[in-house]
């Protein structure tokens, strides 16, 4: 397809999504501008003057997790930030750095390789290759691909997840998933929850879902969005970035934004909507948003920590038995989940879909 074709507007949406080539596949064709599909409205690009320079989310180093000021800080920056930062939280560093290459590598694959993971063409449902966030749904897209790797079991992600890749997120989510049920425990025990039960293990990480994103270089990266601005549906997600930047998340005061530096070695936490919704707003799901980047492809790599689709999800008895009122009702995960799903992303709106 010539460049010159991309300016028609079906050909673009033919091109990235029906044939599956990605923003990805826009990028090798070494397109010098945008096209329009991409371009989103004035309102909803960054604005410089509204980013905090004197702001920062807190880095907190977990090496000693039953440390009361370590869980003190982790739960402190989960009420006011709803973003922090972990280190030494023991993951080692060449797993992590063997990861992003192996995103990478995948990313850098012949396109008809790549392909063989498109939904329709995936060997099974625990592998699936997307581009922007909800295309049938959303009025701009986003520059963005991924690979959404679900983690059932080590068996099964031998089996279905792709060469380029599969080792090193194996090892990556073996050893994430220690990291996760520590940051829960410590969460949970501040929210008076004595034990996370079988059942309460369902409602907070029934599923864990490993993301590779991949932002190609874009041509005019002001104009778009890689991720547009949202809050995540995640009781937690843990963000592995590299060295790029461009994560930009809400800040404390009114329409700021504040830039999440990448901190070698250091994952990024932050709260999503059901543990907001658990918690009875104790902690904050925030708002953020990511950039691609003009001369460098981006890779950024999430474990979105949901619980499992039939899952059902209220204000804690804990949290209620101090005589709070509850301010969400009792949500089905998978009814959330769609309803996030059917628009495009649009801040912290999905939270009405559970108020009261």
């Amino acid at each position: 397809m010539s460049v010159a074709m991309m300016s028609i507007s079906s050909d673009v949406i033919d091109f990235v999504v029906h044939k599956g080539n990605g923003v990805t596949g826009l990028a090798e064709i070494g397109l010098q501008i945008v096209p329009d599909q991409y371009i989103q409205p004035v309102e909803e690009r960054l604005d410089p003057s509204k980013v905090e320079t004197d702001d920062s989310i807190p880095i907190i180093d977990v090496s000693n997790w039953d440390d009361p000021k370590v869980a003190e800080s982790i739960c402190d920056a989960a009420s006011k930030w709803g973003f922090f930062q972990i280190l030494n939280h023991g993951v080692p560093l060449e797993v992590l750095e063997a990861l992003k290459n192996a995103a990478r590598t995948f990313f850098e694959l012949p396109v008809e390789e790549r392909k063989k993971y498109l939904k329709e063409n995936s060997p099974s449902q625990v592998v699936c290759l997307s581009t922007s966030f909800s295309p049938q749904a959303e009025k701009v897209l986003e520059w963005k691909d991924y690979l959404s790797l679900l983690w059932v079991s080590e068996n099964e992600a031998s089996a279905f997840w792709p060469p380029a890749c599969k080792d090193q997120a194996i090892e990556y989510m073996k050893k994430a998933e220690v990291v996760i049920r520590r940051l829960l425990e410590v969460l949970l025990k501040r929210l008076d929850v004595k034990e996370i039960d079988k059942a309460k293990e369902y409602m907070l990480m029934g599923e864990l879902r490993l993301s590779l994103n991949y932002y190609p270089r874009c041509p005019n990266p002001d104009l778009t969005a890689g991720v547009g601005c949202h809050s995540d549906i995640s009781a937690i997600t843990v963000l592995l970035q590299d060295e790029t930047g461009g994560l930009y998340v809400r800040g404390t005061k009114e329409d700021s934004w504040i830039h999440v530096p990448p901190v070698e070695g250091a994952l990024v936490i932050n709260i999503g909507d059901v543990l907001q919704i658990l918690s009875n707003d104790k902690y904050k799901s925030i708002e953020h948003r990511a950039f691609a980047n003009r001369n460098k492809n981006r890779v950024s790599i999430p474990i979105f920590v949901n619980p499992g689709s039939d899952a059902i999800v209220g204000p804690l008895q804990e949290v209620l038995e101090s005589g709070q009122k509850p301010i969400y009702k009792q949500v089905v995960f998978l009814d959330y989940f769609k309803h996030f799903f059917s628009k495009g992303h649009d801040g912290k709106k999905t939270m009405e879909f559970a108020k009261i």
